[in-house]
């Protein structure tokens, strides 16, 4: 039984036989032929024998296993290796099939290579999942194939894993990187020049071509006889809080990804730049209810604890209680921090609602509110319309789009920050933002 589940017939089998009953029906026609159609038929099954022959004589032929990360990273390509050793004494042709998470809906995921005898081959690809959670890999079928390429052997290794999905650290480590080289511009990052100086004076030391002039130290200058400047250092231990609404309207996808999810995976890259500014990073998630509270440090292992809160975050289909909100930071944060709140407003009147207490936030702490364009709708403004039809549901379009121009103005004549931004520009336009508040020193 083993036997029979392992063998399957190529296509090139089927094409033979299709080949040899074509020939038996000629036969009718031309009775000359039926010798050569015998003698057909048995080379057929001679080398069929010779194919089953060399694939079953070795009980282990192939050896498959599959190497990832421990954790995958959401919205993010995330690498796969497939390693086939091939212990056969010729070179194998192969078939490979990985038994994919269903939460892909994949199932293409069939791959083809040629080993040679005695090799390794690696076959590597990318999946990019777009849900938080557990993701269950299947097993790794090999068909093997000889150099005939009539009969195939299927070998299956039960490599069932289990494999969590974080918050995507990979876009977290590539933004650290490109802080370490100096090359945020690449990202869309921008230069903020520094508007006035910190408070916090750190050393006075020799001047250097670009320095300000007005940080000259004439009685450090007059002592040393060489100009000598004061050097002052940004701010530190000052907390960030980001604030991610889990309300139904966080549940929208733009290209696989909810807002949810693109505001969880904003959140931790700022949270991981803020510990490297040497700030203090805390996470508040809520919705109807307030459902996690981190409160904001500058522990070793802060950023562990930041990615386990988000990584269980999961968008409850109520109406956001801002009432509850305010409540909750007025007893809990006692002093002035900068909150980062994601969340969504689709009208003007959606956010009038909630402006009492997004003002009364703004009294006590430094508040930037931040929320999301329509990208297919700010692509279809972009597309010409050439009927009735498309005439107004542009003009919807271009609606929508105003109310959420307006919410912008509304807030900022509260002296509230607002930012507006496409889901894919989060990350970039929350980093510039907190980047530019350091810079004016307004926290």
């Amino acid at each position: 039984m083993q036997f029979i589940r392992s063998l399957y017939f190529t296509n090139r089998f089927y094409l033979s036989l299709a080949s040899l009953a074509c020939l038996f029906v000629l036969t009718f026609f031309v009775p000359l032929l039926l010798v050569l159609a015998k003698v057909a038929v048995a080379v057929l099954v001679l080398l069929t024998l010779v194919d089953l022959l060399l694939l079953y004589r070795n009980k282990a032929g192939v050896h498959a296993s599959r190497s990832m990360q421990e954790k995958l990273s959401n919205g993010s390509d995330n690498d796969v290796y497939l390693y086939l050793e091939n212990k056969y004494g010729f070179t194998l042709h192969t078939e490979v099939i990985d038994e994919l998470p269903f939460q892909f809906q994949k199932r293409d995921s069939l791959f083809k290579a040629i080993v040679p005898e005695g090799r390794t081959h690696i076959i590597h690809y990318t999946l990019r999942p777009t849900k938080r959670g557990s993701y269950s890999f299947g097993a790794i079928n090999v068909f093997a194939m000889s150099v005939l390429q009539l009969v195939k052997r299927r070998y299956k290794f039960a490599q069932d894993q289990e494999v969590p999905v974080y918050p995507s650290f990979i876009q977290m480590r590539q933004y650290e990187l490109l802080t370490i080289s100096n090359r945020l511009h690449e990202f869309g990052l921008k230069k903020i020049r520094r508007i006035g100086q910190s408070t916090e004076f750190e050393q006075i030391r020799p001047y250097v071509a670009g320095d300000d002039q007005r940080t000259i130290n004439w009685k450090a200058t007059a002592r040393r006889a060489e100009l000598m400047v004061n050097s002052y250092q940004d701010e530190k231990s000052q907390q960030v809080y980001c604030l991610i609404d889990k309300g139904r309207v966080m549940q929208m996808p733009f290209e696989g990804l909810s807002l949810l999810d693109y505001a969880i995976n904003a959140s931790l890259v700022i949270s991981n730049i803020a510990l490297k500014k040497e700030d203090k990073a805390g996470i508040i998630t809520f919705s109807d209810k307030i459902s996690n509270i981190l409160p904001a440090q500058r522990k070793a292992d802060q950023l562990r604890r930041i990615l386990e809160v988000l990584y269980n975050q999961k968008t409850l289909y109520q109406e956001t209680d801002y009432e509850r909100l305010y409540g909750t930071i007025r007893r809990t944060l006692k002093q002035r921090s900068l909150l980062l709140l994601f969340t969504n407003f689709e009208t003007l009147n959606s956010a009038q609602r909630q402006l009492p207490y997004l003002r009364a936030l703004a009294r006590h702490h430094l508040l930037v509110v931040i929320f999301f364009e329509n990208s297919e709708l700010h692509s279809l403004l972009h597309q010409p319309a050439t009927t009735t039809e498309e005439v107004y549901t542009k003009a919807i379009a271009e609606k929508f789009t105003h109310d959420k121009r307006q919410v912008v103005k509304e807030l900022q004549q509260h002296g509230i920050h607002a930012i507006l931004t496409l889901p894919k520009d989060l990350t970039v336009n929350t980093i510039n933002k907190y980047l530019e508040l350091k810079a004016r020193g307004l926290l």
